[in-house]
């Protein structure tokens, strides 16, 4: 019982401690706070479900220095730590194949970070870097006691609900394209290629027709908000995930039968004029000018041509400092210091100039070295062929459901790595918990014994 009463003394010595401070109404909420930490003592996976789904609404806390995810985060970060001093969870559980490329990618940004050009601008980048490398230990730790199909639950619905806002309100739009809770358009759109693949995952296990109408409609709403968000490099990155999956299940074709294509062809004489009618004026356009993409110039398109500005850049700053790179996120000053700031900015604000390079490879490469960079993309690499293993395995095993469920498990991680050529987004959430689970999905499938020999 000494556990047991050491926590209520805590929590009667806080509460007290608020009701004679100048704050006494935030009494309640830290019992309310003592309660979740308590529950997440015994539950730590319930966590890391909560920040998979607090995610897409992490700009309802924007500027705020308490968050839902930060809270949690911190309190699981410190639960591990004392479980893990005192044996609860076993230390075998920090072992994976990603740490013989994230080790050396930290030294390297340690490095990179002693020789910075602006070592504020460091600081605020390794700040959140951080934050990702948390996620990925908490992970390896937790992950074996998600429940990944919860998972997928609570990422569809989540980012359904903000592509309802952001579809519905012009509160969650950035210049009439659909950002959600997010700044920018582009986040938001990377948020519904990484679920669209787990929704369509509960779509074809879904239990009943109810439950399949439900989660096709999740889908719809996914679907609407990327069209919302004008994103080109959305509909690039959705569009491979769907033929990957496609192909995953060709497997399935021979058991269509006519009256389905009937049904499938009735489907489509719907659906097709209403995604026309609904999709944005300018949005063919914007895809039509993939084509015209003019290196550095301030093309037809402004926005193509800021992107091709940005990889100039980029490329000079890689031939100056290829070892070790400008240091962590400075690549904006030096894009503001050249003159395709200048001629890409309409007001000449701070925003305007100081741009990233929205693509992270490009970012890691110039600011952190080619090294580095090489180490990064390895990672994410190794990342994908734990998953092509894992799936191996089930299949081997003839578990075709755990199977099917590491295919578009694969296909949302995919779909993150391809968007980083789009964004900068080194420090997403869903990438490092995406890649720790890599590891440990990969384990379990290979840790289950063969139930039947293999012909």
């Amino acid at each position: 019982m000494i556990f047991p009463l050491s926590i209520v003394s805590l929590l009667a010595l806080v509460c007290l401690g608020l009701l004679a401070s100048p704050f006494p109404y935030l009494a309640p909420g830290a019992v309310l706070g003592m309660v979740a930490v308590g529950v997440l003592y015994r539950k730590p996976a319930w966590g890391l479900l909560g920040i998979a789904a607090l995610v897409p609404f992490e700009g309802f806390f924007k500027g705020s220095a308490l968050s839902g995810t930060k809270f949690i985060g911190a309190s699981l970060a410190l639960i591990l730590m004392l479980q893990l001093a005192i044996h609860q969870i076993p230390s075998e559980r920090l072992r994976s194949n990603i740490w013989r490329f994230l080790i050396g990618f930290v030294v390297l940004y340690l490095l990179s970070m002693i020789n910075t050009d602006n070592m504020d601008m460091s600081q605020s980048h390794l700040r959140d870097m951080s934050v990702g490398m948390v996620l990925f230990v908490i992970t390896l730790l937790i992950g074996r006691e998600l429940n990944l199909d919860l998972f997928a639950r609570l990422v569809t619905l989540s980012v359904a609900a903000t592509s309802v806002l952001a579809m519905f309100s012009t509160k969650y739009q950035d210049q009439g394209r659909a950002a959600g809770l997010l700044e920018d358009a582009n986040s938001f759109a990377l948020l519904i290629a990484f679920a669209v693949p787990l929704a369509l995952l509960l779509v074809i296990r879904g239990p009943n027709l109810l439950h399949r109408l439900f989660w096709g409609g999740c889908c719809i709403l996914l679907l609407g908000g990327m069209t919302k968000t004008d994103s080109r490099s959305g509909l690039v990155v959705l569009f491979l995930s769907l033929m990957i999956g496609a192909w995953h299940y060709r497997a399935q074709l021979p058991r269509i039968r006519p009256r389905h294509l009937g049904f499938a062809m009735l489907g489509l004489a719907i659906v097709i004029p209403v995604a026309t009618y609904s999709m944005p004026a300018g949005y063919l356009k914007r895809i039509q000018s993939l084509s015209v993409l003019k290196e550095g110039s301030k093309s037809q398109d402004e926005s193509l041509g800021r992107r091709a500005s940005y990889l100039v850049v980029g490329s000079q700053i890689i031939r100056e400092h290829p070892l070790l790179g400008s240091g962590p996120g400075t690549f904006p000053l030096h894009y503001a210091t050249s003159g395709y700031a200048k001629v890409f900015s309409a007001n000449r604000k701070p925003g305007d100039l100081y741009r990233r390079a929205h693509n992270t490879y490009m970012e890691i490469f110039s600011e952190l070295g080619i090294p580095a960079g090489l180490l990064f993309v390895g990672m994410l690499g190794l990342g994908m062929y734990n998953l092509v293993r894992a799936r191996q395995a089930w299949m081997l095993r003839r578990d075709w459901e755990q199977a099917d469920l590491i295919t578009h498990l694969g296909i949302s991680y995919l779909s993150l790595t391809l968007f980083l050529m789009f964004l900068s987004a080194p420090n997403h959430k869903y990438l490092w918990i995406m890649l720790a689970l890599t590891w440990v999905l990969r384990l379990k499938a290979q840790e289950r014994p063969l139930t039947e020999p293999v012909a």
